[in-house]
């Protein structure tokens, strides 16, 4: 295989390393008195500044359905801050795995928007999804829904993360440092909501110190190389590989929350993880009947 096409791949490799690393940080920054949603606000708009910095001149932000734009900046605003907001709070693990049902949500937006009809494989993955989830939730006989807000949060960024794909297939002829800009944007304006209810943002910003904000600087360099190798190589490989890679997420997250946070997951959460994982990788079968 040649050096140009490695580059999808390994590009997909990178987002999905640095998505299972992006949690440390921000509990990091949790540790020093600065909140989840004034994290969120404060990464992604120097994001937004690194962005603009490195694309100058080139970046194209008119000539597009600004409708679909907008749908798709909420929409993901909503699931990075969830994001966030979950991996501080909760179990690294659990809350990924709960983000994973994504493909699940897929099928019923896709149905109900795109007006894909599910099919065989669709069906399969349903099952595999609500096993899981039963099997990772469903402790001590108790109903199988998530056990505290971090994890709710974890579910419903899935359910997001769902939506923006779905909204995104709409916006192929959008450049991906556009769809970035967008995305940066739309995680701000859903930040400033929870902030505004939160007491000492203001203070709280003003005692940051040097390192604090190399700290901020160095997360918001993390988003923006996240979400443009995972925007190049979405794009350029087909969705049943790129699942495959992606899903290293969860190989990198599981070390690194054993290692840098002593998390260890039970055999029940991994045999629920497994068929959430399970499904996952079928979600490119769903595709290539969708697109084939």
């Amino acid at each position: 295989m040649s050096l140009s096409n490695l580059r999808a791949p390994l590009s997909l490799l990178i987002a999905a390393t640095t998505w299972g690393l992006l949690w440390y940080p921000y509990r990091l920054l949790e540790a020093k008195g600065i909140s989840g949603s004034l994290a969120s606000l404060i990464t992604y708009l120097l994001g937004m500044a690194l962005l603009f910095a490195w694309y100058r001149g080139r970046l194209r932000l008119t000539g597009f359905s600004y409708g679909g734009l907008i749908a798709v900046a909420l929409a993901t605003g909503w699931t990075n801050l969830a994001y966030v907001l979950a991996v501080i709070q909760g179990e690294i693990m659990r809350v990924l795995l709960l983000f994973y049902l994504a493909p699940l949500w897929t099928i019923p937006f896709a149905w109900l928007l795109l007006c894909e009809r599910p099919n065989a494989w669709a069906y399969v993955l349903i099952v595999l999804s609500l096993a899981g989830a039963y099997i990772m939730l469903a402790d001590d006989g108790g109903l199988p829904l998530p056990g505290n807000l971090a994890e709710w949060l974890g579910l419903s960024a899935g359910i997001g993360f769902a939506l923006s794909n779905v909204l995104s297939r709409r916006l192929y002829d959008v450049p991906a440092e556009t769809r970035a800009v967008w995305i940066f944007a739309g995680v701000v304006l859903i930040a400033v909501l929870p902030l505004s209810l939160e007491t000492g943002g203001l203070a709280a910003t003003l005692a940051l110190e040097f390192v604090d904000w190399g700290l901020l600087l160095f997360t918001g360099a993390l988003l923006v190389l996240a979400t443009l190798t995972v925007q190049y190589g979405l794009v350029r490989i087909p969705a049943n590989r790129a699942i495959v890679i992606l899903l290293m997420e969860l190989v990198v997250a599981a070390f690194a929350s054993w290692f840098l946070a002593g998390e260890v997951m039970s055999a029940r959460e991994w045999w629920g993880g497994a068929l959430i994982v399970a499904a996952s990788l079928m979600s490119g079968k769903v595709e290539e009947k969708h697109h084939g």
